[in-house]
């Protein structure tokens, strides 16, 4: 019996995270759920958007379902990466059958670091305008490298690509560069090379497929996620990890697109693809396979899908 908090928050995150509860209910592994409040909703009734109720709750579960978080996201789920420590944002770009994916058999994973970088939170306003710091240390630098290479062997991957700017950011992306071939040493098995983020973001459109495992920094992994899931059918399908040493968080990147919410139309897929996400976290292989084909199935079929998808069906 696993113990899973359950953040559903705001807008679709209720109706995803309701079907996705139910899918895995059926499954022959139990799970006892503690639902815990976030998000923007909480913070119209009671001033605070994460209260440390719900940080207690996730600490002490064996991983944590997110739905999602409005206009307070920085609020909650920033704060749950630094106050949990979660260092990866993991970030699988894959095609699947009966979406509007641009290419076929794409199956490429990003590696993002989640503590530093610009969204480090050091701003300040100066005479002329504003002020941002871009954090990078030797420490979370290695840190992020290592799980990279160790994901590649997990997972049998063959490759990781380092994503940097350091021609420019020469400091701060050289500290990152070398830590990533630093690692890489230690792995004589996995093959490693390093490519530009403009460079990147091009290839991501004219040969995806050159990639496996990407590993990057804070704000390049956001914004190459985003290009990633445009790659493969958009945000509905793309799930991700938030990954420490003692804590696990997983959510759909779609947010809580509050122009559908409640209209019981939302694509749970990504949902759903989060929880496969958290049964392999658990070394539940097994169940995170059938999970997923049973997945690929119903898109392969095309038959009962939601409107983003070309369907009619609900939520």
């Amino acid at each position: 019996m696993y113990k899973i908090a359950v953040i559903p928050g705001d807008g679709i995150g209720k109706e995803v995270m309701e079907a996705t509860l139910h899918i895995l209910d059926a499954s022959t592994i139990g799970f006892e759920y503690t639902f815990a409040d976030a998000g923007d909703e909480l913070a119209d009734k009671t001033g605070i958007p994460l209260p440390q109720k719900t940080i207690d709750i996730v600490k002490q579960s064996q991983a944590c379902l997110f739905g999602a978080a409005g206009e307070t996201a920085a609020d909650v789920i920033v704060k749950l990466r630094r106050e949990l420590d979660l260092y990866v944002n993991l970030r699988p770009v894959k095609s699947y059958p009966g979406t509007k994916s641009l290419f076929e058999d794409i199956d490429f994973v990003i590696v993002r670091e989640n503590t530093e970088g610009l969204y480090s939170g050091i701003e300040e306003y100066t005479e002329e305008g504003a002020t941002a710091v871009r954090v990078i240390t030797n420490k979370a630098s290695e840190r992020i490298c290592r799980f990279a290479f160790e994901y590649a062997v997990k997972t049998d991957r063959t490759k990781v690509t380092a994503v940097h700017k350091a021609n420019v950011l020469k400091k701060t992306d050289g500290i990152f560069k070398d830590n990533f071939y630093k690692v890489a040493e230690e792995f004589i098995g996995i093959k490693s090379d390093d490519k530009y983020v403009d460079a990147t973001a091009m290839f991501f459109i004219t040969q995806p497929k050159m990639f496996s495992v990407i590993v990057t920094t804070n704000l390049f992994g956001d914004i190459l996620s985003d290009e990633g899931a445009g790659l493969v059918g958009g945000l509905g399908l793309i799930p991700s990890a938030n990954i420490g040493e003692k804590y696990g968080l997983f959510e759909p990147v779609h947010g809580s697109a509050p122009l559908i919410a409640g209209k019981g139309i939302a694509n749970p897929s990504a949902m759903v693809l989060s929880a496969v996400m958290m049964l392999e976290y658990l070394g539940e292989i097994e169940e995170a396979r059938k999970l997923e084909e049973s997945l690929i199935t119903v898109l392969t079929e095309g038959k009962i899908v939601t409107e983003d998808l070309g369907g009619t069906a609900s939520t």
